[in-house]
């Protein structure tokens, strides 16, 4: 779905059957504060993906920066070359950070993610912002949605579906529209529905 300010929210399409982290969610920090008493917060490595809404900011995949998709993206697009490095490294300055490495003078990181993989799934995607303002050393970095390994394979704290389906998403994400993720277990998204402004939907639909 879709936010459209002063109309509400709107569906955009069918449901898309998503891969989750490999040890479920924990709270994220995005545009909500982590919800304190509510659950464990999301953490560096582990395996969890964050609960909460965040906004998507970024596309990026393996197609040039002079394609045909590049050039009509609505929102900013990362090409994945191989100097291309998300730092999930806390102690680094870049912390949370998708940067070339070839423009930095010092890398100051022990691990960093390709973002150029040997495989399909970062072929297409977008960045997810959580922990991304001022981001907390260690509060989980590098949150994507991307393309699944496999159905019904977890992540390690990404959002993963087919590649159609990701495709698809990436062709109508428009920043212009100020596109969400919102990621919550059904007990938790009926509690905070209301107070979040979250529409009304059936679980099944």
């Amino acid at each position: 779905m879709r936010d459209r300010p002063h109309r509400g929210w709107q569906r955009a399409g069918p449901a898309v059957t998503v891969s989750l982290g490999r040890s479920g969610l924990a709270w994220g920090r995005g545009l909500h504060p982590p919800v304190g008493g509510a659950g464990r917060e999301k953490r560096e490595g582990d395996g969890r993906a964050p609960a909460g809404i965040f906004a998507i900011t970024a596309l990026f995949g393996y197609a040039a920066a002079d394609s045909p998709f590049a050039r009509v993206a609505r929102l900013p697009y990362l090409c994945a070359t191989p100097d291309l490095k998300a730092i999930d490294d806390p102690a680094s300055a870049h912390y949370n950070r998708i940067v070339d490495q070839s423009a930095v003078a010092h890398p100051d990181w022990v691990s960093c993610e390709d973002m150029r993989r040997c495989d399909q799934r970062y072929a297409i995607g977008a960045v997810v912002a959580h922990n991304s303002d001022q981001p907390v050393p260690g509060a989980g970095s590098c949150i994507f949605l991307h393309v699944w390994a496999d159905e019904g394979g977890a992540t390690a704290g990404c959002t993963a579906m087919p590649l159609t389906d990701m495709t698809e998403i990436a062709g109508w994400l428009d920043g212009a529209a100020a596109p969400l993720l919102v990621q919550l277990p059904w007990t938790e998204y009926e509690r905070l529905r209301e107070a979040w402004g979250l529409p009304v939907f059936s679980a099944q639909g």
